[in-house]
C-alpha cells in the first residue's frame, strides 16, 4: 500500500516507530485512546517498552509528559483534540508552555472529523486556544507526507508543540520531497484575483476549488499554513496586496483560529476584505461531514462560491 493510501493515524504510528528507532528518547504517551490514535497495536508491537498508557487521565498524561521531557525524553502525548486541548489546558499551560518543556501534545480527530462522537467531542477551538498560549507552537498537517515531515521536525526541535492529527485517510497534497518549514506558508498555486488560505483538513479541498474557479475565469492564489503559530505574515501580506481579497477556510470555529490569525495580520499591515469559512461559533453534533459542511457553509461548493464573490468585491 502506498503512503497516501493509508490513514493519517496509521502513518502517525509508523512514524513514531521510525523516530524511536532513530532516537531512544522518543516516547509514545497515551490516555487510553491508543486504538483511536493508531498506536495500538503498531507501536506496542514494536516498541512496548517506550509505550506509556496513563489511562483515562489526560491531565495526568500531560504531567507525566512534562516530567519525561524534563529528564530529556521526547514524549508524544496523544488524545482526542477535545481532551488534548480543552480538558488539559491548565496543565499544558503550566507544565509545558510556562516551563518551556519539550512536550509534543497531539490532538486527534479535530473538528468535524469526530463525526459519530458528537458535540461533546467536536473541538472547534483548539487552534485558537493553543495559539494564544506563549511558547506554544501549533501545527496542522494536511496529508500523510506533511504529517511525517512535521513529526520529524517536532522530534528534532526542543519546544512545546501542539499538533492536530486527522485520523482518517485524506487527499494527497504533497509527495515524498516535501520539507516542513513552520516559518513559511506553502504557495500551492499563484493567482491574482483572490487569495484562498487554509490549514489542516481543509487544504485537500482548496486545489480542487482553485481548478474549478480557473475554469470560470477567476485566478486564485492558494496558500496552505501547516503552522498556525509561528505564522508566516510576509507571504500572506504579499498575496493580499496583489489580490485585495482573501477567503480563509478551516475545520474550526472561525473565531480565533486560522481566520483570526489572518484578520489580525491584515488589519495591522494591509487592510483587506476577508471572508472566513468554518464553524460559525456553534457546538458540534452527531452528523456526517457532508451534512456539517452544508449546514455551516464551508465545503467545496461554499469555498468556490465565496471566492467568486470576494474576487468581485476586491476589484
Amino acid at each position: 500500500m502506498s503512503l497516501h493510501d493509508k490513514e493519517m493515524r496509521a502513518v502517525y504510528a509508523e512514524t513514531l516507530n521510525e523516530l524511536m528507532e532513530e532516537n531512544n528518547n522518543v516516547l509514545c504517551v497515551e490516555a487510553d485512546l491508543s486504538k483511536a490514535s493508531g498506536t495500538n497495536p503498531t507501536v506496542i508491537d514494536k516498541n512496548k517498552e517506550r509505550f506509556v498508557n496513563c489511562g483515562v487521565s489526560e491531565a495526568n498524561m500531560i504531567g507525566v509528559g512534562a516530567g519525561l521531557a524534563r529528564e530529556g525524553k521526547i514524549p508524544f502525548c496523544a488524545s482526542f483534540s477535545c481532551f488534548a486541548s480543552r480538558r488539559v489546558y491548565d496543565q499544558v499551560t503550566i507544565s509545558c508552555a510556562y516551563a518551556n518543556n519539550n512536550v509534543k501534545v497531539v490532538g486527534t480527530a479535530p473538528g468535524i472529523t469526530q463525526g459519530p462522537n458528537g458535540g461533546t467531542h467536536m473541538c472547534f477551538q483548539d487552534l485558537a486556544i493553543m495559539r494564544a498560549m506563549p511558547n506554544m507552537h501549533v501545527y496542522s498537517p494536511c496529508d500523510v507526507y506533511e504529517l511525517k515531515a512535521v513529526m520529524r521536525y517536532m522530534a528534532k526541535e526542543k519546544q512545546p508543540t501542539y499538533m492536530q492529527l486527522i485520523r482518517s485517510q485524506v487527499g494527497k497534497v504533497f509527495d515524498e520531497t516535501y520539507v516542513f518549514n513552520p516559518n513559511k506558508a506553502v504557495v500551492l498555486k499563484e493567482g491574482s484575483d483572490v487569495t484562498l488560505v487554509s490549514t489542516g483538513y481543509m487544504t485537500q479541498f482548496t486545489p480542487k476549488a482553485a481548478e474549478r474557479l480557473e475554469a470560470a475565469g477567476i485566478s486564485v492564489e492558494v496558500l496552505h499554513y501547516p503552522s498556525v503559530k509561528p505564522f508566516d505574515e510576509k507571504t500572506l501580506i504579499a498575496s493580499a496586496k496583489k489580490t485585495r481579497a482573501v477567503v480563509t477556510v478551516e475545520n474550526q470555529n472561525i473565531i480565533g483560529g486560522l481566520g483570526g490569525a489572518v484578520c489580525e495580520v491584515l488589519s495591522e499591515n494591509c487592510p483587506t476584505l476577508v471572508k472566513r469559512l468554518g464553524i460559525p461559533d456553534r457546538f458540534g453534533e452527531v452528523a456526517t461531514e457532508e451534512y456539517l459542511f452544508k449546514k455551516h457553509g464551508f465545503g467545496l461548493e461554499h469555498i468556490i462560491s465565496a471566492c467568486m464573490k470576494m474576487a468581485k468585491r476586491g476589484k
